[in-house]
């Protein structure tokens, strides 16, 4: 509880106490722990003196404020109809083949969470996905099975 309190109380000193202080603390806990429990948005709502609701709104509407527990590797593959229409369907199913796990899944040693994104900003150079923050574009399953492997390795 006091790493929690700690974490929130050094991030509202960097970046105010202002409700416009909300994005840039909540990504700073997840950079540092990954995902925002629901311990720590009520702790940012009290720092902030606004609801938790509100925390919890602003934390569940963008994809990359994890909400949940995901795995080491966290892989978005972009939806938009340009990376659809340029083979994104074929990367998921070699995806989820690979990792035996559907979007919103995480595999059970919690190396690997899947999930669909909205636009990563790569279309021009669909079909593209992140793994992490790392962009991989002009996928194919070939190099997708390359990139998981190289991962996996990383163990």
């Amino acid at each position: 509880m006091y790493e929690v309190e700690d974490l929130v109380k050094n991030l509202s000193l960097k970046y105010g106490r202002s409700r416009r202080s909300l994005m840039p603390i909540l990504q700073g806990i997840v950079e540092k722990h990954n995902y925002l429990t629901d311990e720590v948005m009520v702790e940012v709502a009290k720092a902030l003196d606004i609801s938790a609701a509100e925390v919890y709104g602003t934390a569940s509407f963008y994809t990359f404020l994890d909400t949940q527990v995901r795995g080491k590797y966290v892989i978005r593959v972009c939806k938009t109809i340009t990376c659809s229409m340029k083979g994104k369907g074929e990367i998921m199913q070699t995806i989820e083949e690979m990792l035996k796990i559907r979007p919103g899944e995480t595999t059970p040693d919690r190396m690997f969470s899947l999930l669909e994104t909205n636009c990563i900003g790569w279309c021009h150079k669909a079909p593209a996905m992140l793994i992490n923050e790392m962009p991989y574009t002009e996928l194919t399953s070939e190099k997708v099975v390359e990139i998981l492997k190289s991962y996996m390795k990383t163990k």
